[in-house]
């Protein structure tokens, strides 16, 4: 039994030989749908008897754990750290979903900060993690802290490999390759208790802990807010539409009181990203510096923050590195007195500003005009603004990790999904670039060569 006035476990108690850590699935939307972590619950259960077969575990304690509290509330991740700071051996069923969860990296990266020893001299083993496919998932589709674990598990059965465990519990046609799993299953798990020591550690902060699972980058997005809070506002500016903070910037009540940021995060989720939301002065060093990116980019501009002169050339020099894989959408409230006031003036400020970067937004526009005059505008334009640059990224990630001397896709053409965010007329490819700190030609519609400041493409 766990003391908490300690922070350790009573010696004279049994310690529980498995954490079972596994992704909750949400039920169906549909009529009649059961409880999709049925099958889960059974496995265990299943686990759970063949272990005791196994072992002179004694009865009246659990042989393991499973968490089936939905994740919710402090008594649960207080009681998940106490298990995880005791259990002998860690058992992650392996699923996209198990990869994508913040709750299951945490599982790990929690059970991980123990130390293992092997129970003799002779041993080998120095790993308490045995990880079951619960579907099929290859190397590739698995985080680096998963494929170091080398593990093999053609030892539970061709079927198991080829089908996952979920498939062996739901179709009777693979019963007994399910039972001789489970059986091979439950007897590494002891083989694994036996082998290592892995001493009872402190019950961790759960919620506190990081995920073991880095997320791709392809998946972040970092939405930037360039803005003012409330306290900054120039003379004669309208205090209603700020908060304390910059990101509290909420350009279109009353139509929506809710920051911008906030309705951008939502919608790059519905795209099926992990935003976060910063102020642009957290990534301003970093972007001028033109450091490698380690995510696509969303700048939220208030033009109205381009009235002040340190402000408007920050975002001039911005502006003139040009990453690609940012992509800057400009909020304007055509229902704000201030803003119809102050129309031309800012928008003719702007202008001058992002010269390069209002070019390149006005294909994410139906009409070509670059106004986002209302939250529909905003939202409409949103999903090509985030798109265009993730594809940037991809590009200029693709462009670092390709091997010297070759092409990417060995050569092969690819359709460019990208173009179909295009909707201005082909570029002439044939004329020649410049430099971005030069004055801009006089062609309006000619902005810089994609790809030549950064490394990406539009």
């Amino acid at each position: 039994m766990y003391d908490e006035e300690s922070g350790g476990w009573d010696e004279g108690a049994e310690r529980p030989y498995f954490f079972l850590s596994y992704a909750h699935v949400p039920r169906a939307r549909t009529k009649g749908a059961g409880d999709p972590n049925q099958w889960v619950s059974q496995l265990y259960e299943d686990l759970c008897e063949a272990v005791l077969a196994l072992t002179d575990y004694r009865s009246g304690r659990p042989v393991g754990f499973m968490d089936q509290s939905m994740h919710q509330g402090q008594l649960w991740a207080k009681r998940l750290s106490q298990e995880l700071a005791t259990c002998r051996v860690f058992v992650p069923l392996y699923s996209p979903r198990y990869f994508s969860s913040l709750a299951c990296g945490q599982e790990w990266h929690s059970f991980t900060q123990r130390p293992v020893f092997p129970a003799r001299q002779t041993s080998e083993r120095t790993s308490g993690i045995v990880p079951v496919l619960w579907v099929p998932m290859s190397d590739r589709q698995l985080p680096e802290v998963a494929r170091q674990l080398q593990f093999n598990h053609r030892g539970f059965g061709r079927e198991y490999e080829d089908e996952g465990l979920y498939a062996l519990m739901r179709l009777g046609y693979f019963r007994k390759a399910y039972e001789l799993a489970v059986f091979r299953l439950a007897r590494r798990i002891v083989e694994v208790a036996e082998n290592t020591v892995i001493p009872p550690g402190r019950a961790l902060d759960f919620n506190a802990q990081p995920s073991a699972f880095p997320m791709p980058r392809t998946k972040q997005l970092r939405i930037s807010v360039y803005s003012y809070a409330q306290s900054e506002l120039p003379e004669g500016r309208n205090p209603d539409y700020y908060g304390t903070r910059r990101q509290d910037w909420h350009p279109y009540q009353p139509a929506s009181a809710r920051p911008v940021a906030e309705h951008a995060a939502r919608v790059a989720r519905q795209l099926g990203f992990e935003p976060t939301v910063h102020e642009f002065e957290e990534d301003e060093a970093e972007l001028l510096a033109g450091a490698p990116p380690n995510a696509p980019g969303l700048v939220l501009l208030d033009r109205w923050a381009l009235k002040d002169d340190e402000r408007r050339q920050a975002v001039a020099r911005f502006d003139q590195r040009n990453p690609p894989w940012v992509s800057v959408l400009e909020p304007w409230n055509a229902d704000d007195p201030d803003c119809v006031a102050e129309d031309r003036p800012l928008t003719e400020l702007s202008a001058r500003t992002l010269r390069y970067k209002r070019r390149e937004s006005k294909p994410s526009f139906r009409d070509g005009s670059g106004e986002l005059s209302s939250m529909a505008d905003f939202e409409e334009a949103l999903p090509r603004a985030v798109m265009r640059a993730k594809y940037a990224f991809e590009d200029r990630t693709a462009a670092e990790t390709t091997p010297p001397g070759q092409q990417r896709d060995s050569g092969r053409f690819r359709p460019r999904l990208r173009e179909a965010f295009d909707q201005d007329p082909p570029r002439d490819r044939g004329r020649p670039s410049y430099d971005p700190h030069d004055e801009p030609p006089d062609d309006e519609e000619e902005g810089p060569q994609p790809g030549r400041f950064g490394g990406g493409h539009r």
